[in-house]
């Protein structure tokens, strides 16, 4: 008797659910626990079918499931601990671990059902879920953020090492640029003084074949300091970026003729600069003002470098693609080792010995090309002479 009161005070105080049924299916007992996952009261169960607090498809299939037992022996709902899902009165459905046993009671056969309520430990488990994906997502936000900032300050960091790299090199070419402003300015000026002081001289005993000589000298001395005085000043407009091409259509040809005859005037003795056009157009469609600038750099180069009785060839071309201006001399030439480093400011090559220049032509020209989408090409050999080629797309909409 007292175990029998025992027995029943653990299933009225058990946390799980426990309900009975007969092998029709048919509900005989619950505990107050399983009323309580339920929610039903007792009345409104006793003598129901178990399928009453199942969802579909096992409501309408558990009917089959004892039958099938009961004639085969073969367990769907009947075994060990499994998920399932229940039907409470509200209409609401929960997951509940089952486990059913069978029982001989008497002189008949019974089905108890444990329930233990699965609904706390998945919406834990479904919190948990939710809490581990915004936390991986929060991470991978971090981290990106922590990418992108660590980006940011290799990009500083290598901003700091160029402008680091480019106050040095700013450094360099200030100190060459004094060097050579020194050296350039003080020659000319030098020779200009004395043949101002010789010119005195034979003012006195009216030697005009002096005057005019030393006339002439400083009269090339001038022109040196004001091509010297251009480079510095092209050189500053274009890395203060204020200077744009304008483009216009023009006559190469006349262009050409009238640039050789005044640079045939600053020619040494005996050099003769020669002129021809390829191509039955003549029109060129770029800015005139940055050609004749690059051009008489050229030809100024090759009249210097190369020596008296020397033949400079220049020549233009129209074809049907581009534009193309080349500069032959027979002057000093480049020497190999020097050529890669041709364009750079202030670069001389080495055997140009005495002959005065800024080193900066060259760049001159080389930025103005890429102003207009243009591109420079060279040949040369050291003692054999230089060609220069300026090429330039042909310009679609000319006209």
């Amino acid at each position: 008797m007292e175990s029998s009161k025992l027995l029943h005070a653990i299933i009225e105080t058990a946390i799980d659910g426990i309900i009975t049924i007969d092998n029709r299916g048919m509900i005989e007992t619950l505990n107050p626990s399983a009323l309580k996952i339920f929610g039903y009261q007792e009345e409104e169960l006793i003598g129901r079918n178990i399928s009453i607090l199942m969802p579909e498809p096992d409501k309408s299939r558990h009917d089959g499931y004892i039958a099938n037992y009961q004639n085969t022996g073969r367990k769907k709902i009947i075994g060990k601990g499994r998920e399932v899902w229940g039907l409470r009165k509200d209409g609401t459905q929960f997951p509940f671990r089952l486990a059913v046993s069978e029982v001989q009671y008497q002189d008949r056969i019974v089905y108890t059902g444990f329930i233990h309520d699965l609904s706390k430990e998945k919406e834990a488990e479904e919190y948990l879920k939710k809490y581990t994906t915004k936390l991986e997502e929060t991470v991978e936000e971090r981290t990106k953020s922590l990418k992108q900032m660590l980006q940011k300050l290799e990009e500083a960091r290598e901003e700091a090492n160029k402008s680091l790299e480019k106050q040095i090199e700013l450094s360099k070419i200030k100190s060459r640029f004094v060097s050579m402003a020194s050296h350039e300015f003080r020659t000319p000026l030098s020779s200009m003084q004395l043949s101002v002081a010789l010119i005195e001289k034979y003012l006195q005993i009216s030697d005009n074949a002096q005057i005019m000589k030393h006339l002439y000298k400083v009269k090339n001395m001038i022109g040196s300091l004001n091509s010297i005085l251009n480079d510095f000043l092209s050189l500053e407009k274009l890395d203060t970026g204020i200077i744009t091409p304008h483009y216009e259509l023009f006559d190469i040809v006349k262009f050409a003729e009238e640039l050789t005859e005044e640079m045939q005037l600053i020619s040494k003795e005996d050099q003769i600069i020669i002129y021809q056009h390829t191509g039955h157009e003549n029109a060129m469609y770029l800015d005139p003002h940055l050609l004749r600038n690059c051009l008489i750099n050229l030809i100024s180069n090759a009249i210097k470098y190369s020596g008296e009785h020397t033949l400079i060839e220049f020549s233009t071309e129209i074809n049907e693609e581009k534009y193309i201006l080349t500069l032959k001399d027979n002057g000093l030439g480049i020497p190999k080792e020097d050529q890669p480093s041709l364009f750079q400011p202030f670069f001389r090559a080495h055997n140009t010995g005495n002959i005065p220049g800024t080193g900066l032509g060259l760049n001159i020209v080389l930025r103005y090309v890429n102003l207009m989408h243009g591109q420079i090409y060279f040949e040369s050999e050291a003692g054999a002479g230089t060609k220069f080629i300026l090429s330039f797309q042909k310009q679609i909409n000319e006209h």
